[in-house]
């Protein structure tokens, strides 16, 4: 009888003594400052990559004043490093001419944000060349220039794509997120402006090494702050304020405030044209704007996040994805009646996405996937 009783040490339920108890606990937090540590490490090997973009984000136009090696140069990028238009080595698929596809990155960020992280590993990108067979490219840029600067850069960059690789290039695709965006509506502002009938007939099953519009189908925003950036207005309106007061205090704090990039101040009203920021009133609170429609024969899609589950409240039209409000994000430019009826404009609005969450959301891949 006896041996069928379970021993004490094989009681199923039997809890640690209190010493015990107390023993794992001062292990467990002699070894936090260590586990802690550990993973602030790994969280900085895996994100060293932001620290040369975030760097240009804040300061980057000085850096190129400076020609500080720093600075970094518009670029295609493949494998971590810069690749010149020549060395992409983009070759014909078997029924001929290829769609591409184009992403660039926003304030502070780099090719990177396309490529990898989301929980599903892939992101954007390499998921679009696996499932459309689409040659994906990734341009990363100083996002502290002005933008009407990186704007002609990117103009000059996609037109020698165009001219390398004209048997290669069919149906060309631009993404944007947040800055990207307004880069690439800048580009194509100056494009249209050398070439102002390139817009009017689309290429057809040829190659050709005209102007890159010829070639542009479909252009997406996301999260992009086409009426300008509400933090950025509210960092220029208290530097505004803090001058006015005009003491030596009140001085200095809008004198550090003012030291942040062209690229920053340009988010302020969405400045795409050089003659804005250029222009002697383009400090003031309301400044001149140039209108930058959108390009004849391209479609736009405008993606919007929200943090809200609702679109119809005027929080969602001031904060929007909490860096971008979804009034910005549309566009005026995007519901202007006085558009001619057939260009073509598509909305979305993700409820519950935020700023960053737009790059890795499965509905926005797939709206992606569905019109590439």
């Amino acid at each position: 009888m006896t041996d069928d009783l379970p021993s004490p040490d094989s009681q199923p339920d039997k809890q640690p003594s209190r010493w015990q108890r107390a023993t794992q606990a001062m292990g467990r937090a002699a070894l936090l400052p260590f586990n802690t540590a550990g993973y602030l490490y790994r969280t900085g090997q895996e994100n060293r990559h932001f620290t040369l973009p975030v760097l240009n984000g804040a300061f980057g136009d000085q850096l190129a004043e400076r020609q500080d090696r720093r600075a970094i140069q518009m670029s295609f990028r493949r494998h971590s490093a810069d690749v010149p238009v020549a060395d992409l080595r983009l070759e014909p698929g078997e029924a001929g001419l290829r769609k591409v596809v184009v992403f660039l990155h926003g304030l502070m960020g780099d090719e990177v944000i396309w490529q990898a992280g989301s929980p599903e590993g892939l992101r954007y990108g390499p998921r679009l060349q696996q499932d459309t067979g689409a040659i994906c490219l990734y341009v990363r840029y100083n996002s502290g220039l002005h933008i009407s600067q990186n704007g002609q850069l990117l103009d000059a960059l996609l037109t020698e794509l165009l001219q390398t690789y004209p048997d290669t290039i069919g149906a060309l695709t631009l993404v944007g997120h947040s800055m990207g965006g307004l880069v690439i509506r800048s580009a194509g502002y100056y494009a249209a402006r050398a070439a102002p009938n390139s817009g009017v007939a689309r290429t057809s099953g040829r190659g050709s090494a005209g102007s890159w519009l010829t070639h542009l189908t479909n252009v997406f925003l996301l999260g992009v702050p086409n009426e300008g950036s509400f933090l950025e207005q509210n960092s220029h309106f208290t530097s505004v304020v803090l001058r006015k007061i005009n003491l030596r205090p009140t001085r200095f704090i809008s004198g550090l405030i003012d030291k942040r990039s062209n690229g920053i101040k340009d988010l302020r009203h969405a400045i795409l044209v050089d003659e804005d920021w250029q222009d002697p009133h383009a400090d003031d609170l309301f400044p001149p704007r140039t209108l930058v429609p959108p390009l004849p024969g391209v479609r736009y899609h405008v993606l919007v996040g929200s943090l809200l589950k609702t679109a119809n409240s005027a929080l969602h039209d001031y904060f929007g994805d909490g860096l971008v409000g979804a009034g910005s994000a549309l566009g005026r430019v995007f519901g202007d009646p006085a558009l001619p009826p057939e260009q073509l404009i598509s909305t979305r609005v993700f409820p519950k996405l935020h700023h960053g969450t737009l790059l890795s959301n499965p509905e926005v891949y797939q709206y992606l996937r569905d019109h590439i």
